[in-house]
Order: C-alpha cells, then sequence, then structure tokens
C-alpha cells in the first residue's frame, strides 16, 4: 500500500534487525521453503508431523541472532557465559576439596589447619559469588537482546505489507498474534538459553565430580550368599543409577505437560483477547445493554482458563512428587553407601563428606530434567505458538511471491492516468472468487463512486485497490510518485495527545498547532481547537461522526494525490455529509477520488459511477456512468461493456 510522505523526516532509532539487500535496502529474509506432509499420512500423523516440525521452525529464524545479520554481541556475551560456567565449576571443585581437608582437620582436632581453611574459604566462597552474579549479567543479557532481536524480526514481518490485517482473513493456526509477540515469545526466548546455560554446567560438573567419586570411593566389595562381589566406583554407578530412575519417572509421569502447557497458553490468550474487546467495544455493548451476554462469554473463557490450570496443576503435582522426594533423598544416599567403608576405617569423615557433596552434585547433574522438565514443556509450547504464527507469515510472503498463489500485481500506468485495473480480479485465499475480471482507467482529478448491493465486493475491491487484499489475478496500477491515503469507515484513533491522532500515521510535530487546529476547523471540531495538546482517550471519548471528521481533518494535513473513501461519511448526517464532501472537493481539487458508499446523495460529488452487481463466479461491473459528461473521453470499462452487449445480440 502506498503511503502518504510526511512534511519533515523525525529521527529514528537504528533497527535492531538490519538485512541489506543487494541495492542496499533493508529487505526481509525469504520465508523457509514450504514443508508439505505426506500425503500416506492419516490426519492425526499429519498434525503431529506439523507440531513437530513447529519447533524446526522456530530454530530457522531464532538462530539468525548469531548469524551475520544479527545481533553484534551475541557471540560475546555467549562465549562470556560459557567461560564464566566453566569458572564456576572450577570454583565449586575447590569448595568440595575444602570441604574434605576441614572435616579432616576437625576430626584430627587441628585447630591451625581449622583456622588456616576458614580464611581460605572466605575467597572461595567471595570468588564463587562473584562468578554467579557475573553468569546472570550475562545469561540475562542473552535473553535480553535475544528476545529484542527476534522480537524485531517478528514484527517487521507482521506489520509489513499489511500482512497484520490478512491474518484475519486467511486460516491458520495464528489466534491471538499481539499474546504470542509479548509473552510466548519471550518465554521462548528465556527459556533455551537457562536450559543451555544448565545443560553445560551440569555437563562439567557431572564430568568433574564422578572422577572425584570413582577416586574417593573406590570398589566396594560385599558379600552375598558366601560369595564376594566388588562393585568397581560404586558411587558413580549409584548416582547414575539414581538419577536414571528418577529422570525415568518424570518422563513417564509428565507425558502430557507439553500439551497442557500449550492448551493452557492457549485458554489464557483466549480470555485476554475477550476482556480487551469488551474494552474496545464498550461504548456499544453498553448502549445495547450486553453487559450480561458478555459476562457470559467472559465466564465461558475463564471456565476454561480455571480448568486447563487445573489440568496443568495435576502435572506439576506428579512432577513435585517425583523432584520432591528425590531432593530429600539424595543427601542421603551417599552417607549410607559411604557408612560401611567409614566404619571400618578406610575412609575418612572428610572423604565421606567430599563423596556426600559430590554424589549430590553428581545427581543434580543428571537429575538436571527432572527440576526443569515443567519448565521445557512450557517452552517447548510457547515456541510452538509463536512457530505457528512464523509459518502463517511464511504462507502471506509466499503469496506476495507469487509462489502458487493467485496474487494481484502493483505496478505504475503507462499514460497519464491516475489509476489502472487491468483485469482485476478479487478471490479468497482459497481462490473463492469475490470480483470477477475488471477494466477501469481513472484519469487524474476524476471522482468515483463503486456502487453495488451489500456482499458485492465493494469494501473488498477498495482494499484491493490500496493493497490490503492480495488475493486475485491481473494489476493494480498507479500513476508513478503519486501518493495514496485512505480513510475506512471506522478511523483508527491512536492513544496519547488529540494532536497526535490528528497527524497520524505522520508524527504529532510534523504540523504546527495552527496548522493542525486550522484543519479541525475545517471539518467542524471548533470545540477541539483547546484540546490539541490534551492526552485522554480519544478512541472512547469521539462520537462516530466526530472520528470520522477527524479522519477528513488528517486528510487535509496529508494532501494526498489519490483518496480511498470507504464509507467514509456513513456516521455523518447528511447535511454534514455534504459539507464534508464540498470542503474535500474545494481544499482538494486536483485529487483523485473514489468512493464506496449507499447514499445516492454522494453522486452530486463524484464525476463518474460503476455499480457491482453480484454474478456466479464473482461480482462484475455491470454500468460505467458519467455523472459530469466530459467531452472527448470514454472510459475503457463502458467501451468494454458495449462491446460485449454488442457480441450478446449479435450471437
Amino acid at each position: 500500500m502506498q503511503k502518504p510522505a510526511r512534511k519533515r523526516e523525525t529521527g529514528k532509532k537504528p533497527p535492531i534487525v538490519e538485512i541489506v539487500g543487494e541495492t542496499g535496502e533493508e529487505v526481509a529474509p525469504p520465508p523457509p521453503e514450504l514443508v508439505e506432509p505426506d500425503p500416506e499420512l492419516s490426519p492425526e500423523e499429519a498434525e503431529q508431523a506439523r507440531k513437530d516440525y513447529l519447533l524446526t521452525r522456530f530454530w530457522i529464524s531464532a538462530r539468525g541472532f548469531w548469524g551475520r545479520n544479527g545481533d553484534r554481541l551475541a557471540w560475546l556475551y555467549s562465549i562470556g557465559l560459557g567461560v564464566l560456567i566453566v569458572l564456576t565449576v572450577g570454583f565449586q571443585y575447590g569448595i568440595n576439596v575444602w570441604n574434605r581437608a576441614i572435616f579432616d582437620a576437625i576430626e584430627k582436632r587441628e585447630a591451625s589447619t581449622v583456622f588456616h581453611l576458614t580464611a581460605v574459604f572466605f575467597p572461595l566462597a567471595i570468588g564463587s559469588i562473584v562468578l554467579g552474579v557475573a553468569q546472570v549479567f550475562a545469561r540475562m543479557g542473552i535473553q535480553r537482546r535475544w528476545r529484542a532481536w527476534l522480537t524485531a524480526s517478528v514484527l517487521t514481518r507482521w506489520l509489513g505489507n499489511g500482512r497484520y490485517y490478512q491474518l484475519n482473513l486467511v486460516s491458520g493456526d495464528h489466534k491471538n498474534p499481539e499474546y504470542r509477540i509479548a509473552e510466548d515469545l519471550r518465554v521462548a526466548t528465556d527459556s533455551p538459553v537457562d536450559f543451555l546455560a544448565g545443560v553445560t554446567s551440569a555437563l562439567l560438573s557431572a564430568a568433574t565430580f564422578i572422577v572425584v567419586l570413582w577416586t574417593i570411593g573406590g570398589a566396594l566389595t560385599v558379600t552375598l550368599a558366601g560369595s564376594t562381589v566388588t562393585i568397581p566406583g560404586f558411587l558413580v554407578i549409584a548416582a547414575m543409577l539414581y538419577a536414571g530412575i528418577a529422570s525415568g519417572s518424570i518422563l513417564v509421569i509428565g507425558r502430557q505437560f507439553v500439551q497442557v502447557s500449550e492448551d493452557k497458553n492457549q485458554a489464557e490468550a483466549d480470555f485476554r483477547y475477550t476482556l480487551t474487546r469488551v474494552r474496545e467495544n464498550g461504548e456499544s455493548i453498553a448502549l445495547l445493554g450486553g453487559e450480561e451476554e458478555e459476562r457470559d462469554g467472559i465466564d465461558r473463557n475463564f471456565t476454561n482458563v480455571l480448568r486447563q490450570w487445573a489440568r496443568l496443576a495435576g502435572q506439576h503435582m506428579r512432577t513435585t512428587l517425583v523432584s520432591q522426594g528425590s531432593s530429600l533423598v539424595a543427601p542421603v544416599v551417599p552417607l549410607l553407601l559411604c557408612a560401611p567403608k567409614f566404619l571400618d576405617g578406610s575412609m575418612t569423615l572428610g572423604q565421606v563428606m567430599q563423596a556426600a557433596s559430590a554424589f549430590t552434585i553428581v545427581q543434580s547433574a543428571f537429575g538436571w530434567l527432572v527440576d526443569n522438565y515443567p519448565r521445557l514443556a512450557d517452552w517447548n509450547a510457547c515456541a510452538r505458538r509463536i512457530a505457528s504464527l512464523m509459518m502463517s507469515l511464511d504462507g502471506l510472503e509466499r503469496a506476495e511471491q507469487g509462489d502458487g498463489f493467485g496474487r494481484i500485481k502493483r505496478g505504475e500506468t503507462s499514460n497519464d492516468a491516475m489509476l489502472e485495473l487491468k483485469d482485476l480480479s478479487v478471490t479468497l485465499d482459497d481462490g473463492t472468487a469475490v470480483v470477477g475480471e475488471t477494466e477501469v482507467v481513472i484519469e487524474p482529478g476524476e471522482r468515483l463512486l463503486v456502487a453495488g448491493e451489500s456482499g458485492t465486493g465493494k469494501s473488498t475491491l477498495v482494499r484491493a485497490i490500496a493493497g490490503l487484499w492480495p488475493w486475485g489475478g491481473g494489476s493494480v496500477n498507479f500513476h508513478p510518485d503519486r501518493r495514496l491515503f485512505m480513510l475506512p469507515q471506522r478511523p483508527y484513533v491512536p492513544s496519547g495527545s488529540l494532536r497526535r491522532a490528528v497527524a497520524y500515521p505522520g508524527a504529532e510535530d510534523d504540523w504546527t498547532v495552527e496548522e493542525i487546529g486550522e484543519a479541525l476547523h475545517k471539518v467542524g471540531l471548533d470545540h477541539l481547537k483547546e484540546k490539541i495538546e490534551e492526552e485522554a482517550p480519544w478512541d472512547q471519548t469521539l462520537s462516530g461522526g466526530e472520528k470520522q471528521r477527524l479522519a477528513f481533518a488528517r486528510l487535509l494535513l496529508h494532501n494526498p494525490d489519490i483518496v480511498v473513501l470507504d464509507e467514509a461519511t456513513s456516521a455523518l448526517d447528511e447535511k454534514s455529509q455534504d459539507k464534508m464532501m464540498k470542503m474535500v472537493t474545494d481544499e482538494l481539487p486536483k485529487a483523485t477520488i473514489v468512493s464506496v458508499a449507499h447514499r445516492v446523495e454522494l453522486e452530486a460529488f463524484h464525476s463518474r459511477k460503476i455499480v457491482l452487481e453480484r454474478r456466479k463466479g464473482g461480482a462484475k461491473l455491470v454500468s460505467d456512468i458519467e455523472l459530469i459528461p466530459r467531452k472527448g473521453k470514454r472510459k475503457l470499462l463502458g467501451r468494454f461493456l458495449r462491446q460485449r452487449k454488442t457480441a450478446k445480440k449479435a450471437a
């Protein structure tokens, strides 16, 4: 969609995502290749295959953070975090050795050694604390920057080419995109950093302290039924068996955790969306007295939230049973295993305590999944949801590139015409025809009225002209270097000051207060001139008619070449409508206007009228009428219709 140029350029921060093409312009990366499911799969198997692919799709985009066009500090933070983890494990080993030495000194009642080791402990503790703080800084720095990078990437794709609007028109798993971007993406970037740091620390700790256990514990010899059995590295074997039992139990008990977490997130998103809808449509609901009906809808959604939370609570209860029991038993197991060797004098108290500490560390390392499975399941669900949104955006991008989809082309007119519709057809995303092949040429300064019964596709045709509706065929061509401005039936009023609302989509400082006040005066909003700098909930405060007048004030400020009006005066009475249209004609005499409206009175402000009529295979343009005759000018559509009529009679 062509946007109106601003009067003055305002300073902008450089984008976090910066991908530059050969021409030097910022471009978006191409979407991944479309993965078609195996046709031999059942619907259930195909759906499972799609879910399995979602994690792959997430990483295709997410790993770009460390790529050529990623964050310039990504590798510095990542390497720094790895170094800090290694140093932390080193200090952990130092404290483990200190633990053995202090208990041996206490057992031997060596006071001087105890005092010396006490002095050694403080540097070890301080170093460990400093490393822990530095780890938090590096870890959260990666999470913050990764989230910023990926959020900017998704927002760029979501807001580009009107895709945020087109998602409402296509099928797919992309409900509540705002929740996915704000919440699911946060979890999807936070958790992997925690997981990777945790796994790295667990592996290093396990490798280090397995050696400690093997060295200290040695072999255990037991007598069973008169036979002597020697178990080498018995503490290591015990730690691995213990962790294996705990991890296996959590996998079996929590096998539904991922699906339950995903259902809970979707229920939360639906509940928030319902509340947002009530707030956004508060006036209509209040006028109709629909509070009770809305409350029923809210209660249904909230009941579903509670139901999903109950399911999730059950999963947490079962996993807590394993994790809590594991954490209580783990410190006792090594003491019991080492007790025989301590009692026969082959192990000192310090060795027993060092082995117990090392056993707990090894068990925790192997049992990392036990402690983090709920978070892993939650991440899995969030990553899939953001990947579903990415896949829907992929489909829209492929449609823009004409990859197997009918796509309306956009180009430039070859003559002085302001706008041309060449063989234009408009369809739904599944190929269902809305408007059939259309041929229209609109001259500079011409004011075209598009009429027809409700449901004939008038607004859809206008959206296709504005570039919001991509599906169909043929082309929409504009005169080079001309600016288009669209006034919808329900104007958008952003939050903030009235000055910002009038200047939108320009910046509020693109025009002076006097210029904005003059525009408000011309559209009959003089009572708002004293409130230009005032911040208020204008979207809720202004009436429907005032919002439409405000939209016309924007039109005057931006002064475009082509104006598209989609029922832009529907909230005004006939007298106000006439004043508004006359004002546009007087203030923008050279502007080309395309209007969609039902009121016959609007014909007086247009020079030409085309009529859409519903037909099999899509609506058709059935008449092209010059409301203000112009000598020497015959419109292409009129000529086309007359030729077709003559051909039918001859047949």
